[in-house]
């Protein structure tokens, strides 16, 4: 058993080639193989995002804090909350950060397969940033919510 203490691993800084605005990374869990998962805590600022990208297995995300976006490549922008669990099945591009005005902390979940975790892209535009928000819960594209 192997357990990890609270502040016992350094946060980082959301690299600027795949994140805008300021993005914290806390690790919670990179198990050694043959274990594929990896647990990691992620902070957005007010204003911050990814850039689009795609996990090879899919990803998860567990919204622990403020209010957030997600949207995938086709599909309406939409709304997270704390509590909120998102599905982003493999290959699906999409984005996720938080609002212009609310800092937003999520869980994500992923796994490597033949050592990637994600593909990045391109950053999102200021104008897909901005575009309205659905308020539909549901499956959207290929991106799942479920509301508490």
């Amino acid at each position: 058993m192997d357990i990890k203490r609270s502040g016992s691993q350094p946060s980082g800084n959301g690299p600027a080639e795949y994140f805008t605005g300021t993005v914290r990374i806390d690790p919670l869990n990179q198990p050694p193989a043959p274990a594929r998962v990896l647990a990691v805590s992620v902070t957005f600022e007010p204003g911050a995002r990814t850039a689009w990208h795609t996990h090879p297995l899919g990803q998860t995300l567990i919204v622990t804090s403020g209010c957030g976006w997600v949207q995938s490549e086709g599909g309406p922008k939409e709304e997270i909350r704390p509590g909120d669990v998102v599905w982003c099945p493999p290959g699906e591009k999409h984005w996720h950060g938080a609002t212009t005005t609310t800092a937003m902390t999520h869980i994500a979940i992923l796994e490597h397969l033949n050592g990637k975790t994600v593909e990045w892209m391109e950053q999102v535009s200021d104008e897909q940033y901005q575009a309205p928000v659905s308020l539909a819960f549901g499956k959207v594209g290929g991106l799942e919510t479920r509301g508490k």
